[in-house]
């Protein structure tokens, strides 16, 4: 007789899903607490997840699992699916994808940008509201501990973020956060980001989407 397997089937990649969610709000930069908020788990569940992810990819250190470029098995980059911004207009260069800007008081800027200004709102999350500013977008956020320190951050737009990082690293610019996934559209569509420091310490980031083939 075959005994009865306890707990959950065994995972065919490095990371657990969860694990792999809260590795990538690691080296977006979030706390533990902003993880646990964002997951809507606890802050002991998120520390347990974080010690498991480092266990795994075989670091010490939050800071050092940062600046790891794994990418998991399942999401639509590993895959190899066609980058959604990757044309011959805009191959191998950057252009300005996202400016970020935190406020004070959320719910008054959103409203503020949307009903005075009069910027298309493209989405909102508890905490963040995107705009369209020309083909733009303009992210303003009230959370702290979100990215990189730094009161606006201009975001690259680029066709394949890890070829972009490589070729920066190449000329000696050094990365604080790896190319991580930030978010997943509800067609499927991937954002992925990374974060380095122009040459008198300000934020930028590298932007890119992947998308499913059409």
């Amino acid at each position: 007789m075959t005994a009865n397997r306890r707990g959950r089937p065994p995972h065919d990649d490095l990371l657990t899903p969860a694990e792999w969610r809260v590795a990538e709000l690691v080296r977006h930069g979030l706390t533990n607490r902003r993880i646990a908020e964002r997951m809507g788990v606890s802050t002991d569940a998120v520390k347990f997840h974080v010690a498991n992810a480092l266990a795994k990819v075989g670091v010490a250190s939050r800071q050092e699992l940062k600046v790891w470029s794994g990418v998991a098995r399942h999401s639509l980059l590993n895959r190899g699916r066609s980058a959604m911004d990757r044309n011959s207009d805009n191959e191998g260069r950057m252009t300005l994808g996202q400016i970020a800007r935190r406020v004070t008081d959320f719910d008054s800027a959103r409203s503020w940008y949307r009903d005075v200004l009069g910027l298309p709102l493209l989405y909102a999350f508890p905490g963040l509201a995107f705009f369209d500013l020309g083909g733009v977008r303009l992210m303003i956020t009230g959370e702290r501990g979100e990215g990189p320190a730094g009161e606006s951050i201009l975001y690259l737009r680029v066709a394949d973020v890890h070829a972009a990082k490589a070729d920066l690293e190449a000329r000696g610019i050094r990365f604080s956060h790896a190319p991580h996934l930030i978010h997943r559209h509800d067609d499927g569509t991937e954002e992925w980001m990374a974060f380095f420091e122009d040459d008198e310490g300000r934020p930028l980031g590298l932007m890119a989407q992947v998308g499913p083939k059409a």
